[in-house]
């Protein structure tokens, strides 16, 4: 059991929320140092037509809004699937230190799957990868949402 499932078990109640909003099923929490939720987000690319709306981007604005800053050093960044190459971006940009994820996303991951930008020697960040936190469910949630578009 990680020191993680309960932050993840509320980014899978956010990813839950995106898919009955018709969209993939993402969920993403912020965490402050002392480990209070700051900001939250799931997937709203259908509902406000944005290509930017990814869950990650949407709870590091939320974090940078509540902490008064831009820099979330010291915050994780608590994920149901692998960030793409836009949110790992977005939380280099952040300065955001430690990522744990639900499931890997082996087609578009940018945190160790395809790509590992987030510790990228040449970027010179070093983010810490927690991966496999509650996968199975974030997995199945995945896969439901898939295979009732099919």
């Amino acid at each position: 059991m990680s020191r993680y499932d309960a932050v993840m078990g509320r980014a899978l109640e956010l990813a839950l929320a995106a898919a009955q909003a018709g969209d993939v099923p993402v969920g993403a929490v912020v965490l402050n140092p002392a480990g209070d939720v700051i900001g939250e987000g799931h997937n709203r690319r259908e509902l406000a037509h944005d290509p930017t709306a990814h869950a990650e981007v949407l709870a590091l604005r939320e974090a940078a809004t509540a902490s008064g800053s831009w820099r979330l050093d010291g915050c994780t960044l608590v994920v149901t699937l692998e960030p793409c190459l836009m949110c790992a971006g977005a939380l280099l940009a952040a300065r955001i230190p430690r990522l744990v994820i639900g499931a890997w996303d082996e087609k578009a991951g940018a945190t160790g799957s395809q790509w590992d930008v987030v510790r990228d020697s040449r970027i010179g960040s070093k983010v810490e990868v927690i991966s496999g936190v509650r996968a199975a469910e974030a997995t199945a949630l995945l896969q439901e949402f898939f295979a009732a578009k099919r």
